[in-house]
């Protein structure tokens, strides 16, 4: 997910703002704000579908961090809104501890996606990390813990607003011709 000018699109701006928005809806449902509505609809189109094609298109560019990335996530949430959509019509329904070990499984390709994260800059890096926080949060609350919901919706605020703020950077950066917003350095030489 390079934010450097080139005389093509960036993939990553639609698959961070797709990530980043649809992850800060679902915290805003998680803290109390909002109903589902508009996260199933985000986590179809936005999330969803969006994602998937910023990751394919990121194969064309040769990057498979943002390709793994984007597929997976977007992956999750076309996934995630089936799950909602199957319990509210009861249809193969899903308990708590279903929902966790769901989390579970994206959690772990999360924990191997923090590693190469810590190698593209720091923004990545801490983006993957709050992510990864909020994977383990969320996972406790479907296993016995639910009070940790709340926290991990405002904790993956912060995740979310992270991948806007890369998502900005890129944007800048090609509109202004010279970096605007600083990434930091790679946590990982």
């Amino acid at each position: 997910m390079s934010t450097g000018s080139n005389t093509q699109g960036n993939p990553a701006v639609v698959g961070l703002a797709g990530f980043g928005i649809t992850t800060l809806l679902l915290q805003f449902h998680n803290v109390g704000w909002c109903h589902m509505g508009p996260i199933l609809a985000t986590a179809i189109i936005f999330g969803g579908i969006a994602q998937l094609i910023a990751g394919f298109q990121e194969f064309k560019c040769g990057n498979n961090f943002g390709y793994s990335a984007f597929v997976a996530y977007g992956s999750f949430w076309i996934a995630f809104a089936v799950i909602l959509l199957c319990n509210h019509y009861e249809l193969y329904a899903s308990s708590g501890t279903d929902v966790g070990w769901f989390l579970v499984a994206f959690g772990v390709y999360t924990v191997i996606m923090l590693i190469p994260a810590m190698r593209v800059h720091g923004m990545m890096a801490l983006t993957f990390l709050l992510l990864t926080i909020g994977f383990l949060l969320l996972i406790l609350a479907h296993f016995g813990f639910p009070f940790l919901t709340k926290i991990a919706g405002f904790e993956l605020m912060a995740c979310a607003l992270c991948a806007l703020y890369m998502m900005a950077a890129s944007i800048y950066e090609q509109v202004f011709g010279r970096p605007i917003l600083p990434l930091g350095k790679a946590w990982l030489a």
